[in-house]
């Protein structure tokens, strides 16, 4: 299993992410990453081991905004590495995604994005889906995530972030559990309840919902 972290608040982002990852280990992981969006920019951090050896990466620098994305990956498509692991992106580093559950038809997706321009890098299933989203992407981020999850064969559970569409966190499941933390001002995503307990008990499950700023949207 996978585990997804997300947050958009007014607290820096980065030790509520891994904050976040660690409560999810139990769920098993071959990698882990974060990303975070601040001055129309996403940094992404990752790295194949441990959430300790995450961190060892972002001592080195880590990632300053309040809004952002983890990710731990247990591998099924691609083998465990650096490149593998997630959070992925598409053409532009615009749009950024991490996703629990298993694309069935990715191949096929994959095929007609690379037809129209569109360059991969990675073995995974997921990489389908930021492209796929840049490819729907029409001024609304929103928007873009409903057409796109209208093409996907099988389970998934998505956090997704762009430059495009700055201060917003779209997510969405079917299939895979994910969680929607509301706090004071902030908001999270969780793949589970244990990882958003430390602040906050409240909390939904949706299949599709996207973040503006401490607000939320219902879409169906």
């Amino acid at each position: 299993m996978c585990g997804i972290i997300g947050y958009i608040g007014s607290k820096e982002a980065v030790p509520i992410l891994l904050d976040g990852l660690k409560k999810l280990e139990y769920r098993g992981y071959d990698s882990a990453g974060i990303a975070v969006l601040k001055d129309n920019k996403i940094q992404i951090k990752k790295c194949k081991g441990k959430i300790a050896k995450l961190e060892n990466l972002l001592e080195k620098g880590a990632p300053k905004g309040n809004i952002g994305l983890g990710h731990t990956r247990w591998a099924t498509h691609g083998k465990p590495n650096n490149i593998n692991a997630h959070p992925h992106n598409g053409c532009n580093s615009e749009i950024v995604v991490v996703h629990n559950g298993i694309i069935e038809n990715y191949m096929p997706l994959r095929e007609r994005l690379l037809s129209e321009g569109h360059n991969f890098i990675s073995e995974t299933d997921t990489e389908v889906l930021p492209h796929l989203i840049e490819s729907n992407y029409q001024n609304d981020l929103t928007l873009a995530v409903k057409e796109s999850i209208k093409e996907i064969e099988g389970s998934y559970a998505i956090g997704v972030i762009s430059t495009r569409d700055p201060g917003k966190v779209v997510a969405s499941r079917c299939g895979s559990p994910l969680i929607i933390g509301i706090g004071e001002g902030e908001m999270f995503l969780a793949s589970d309840i244990p990882a958003l307990l430390s602040y906050t008990n409240r909390v939904i499950f949706l299949i599709c919902i996207s973040f503006i700023n401490s607000f939320y949207d219902y879409t169906d």
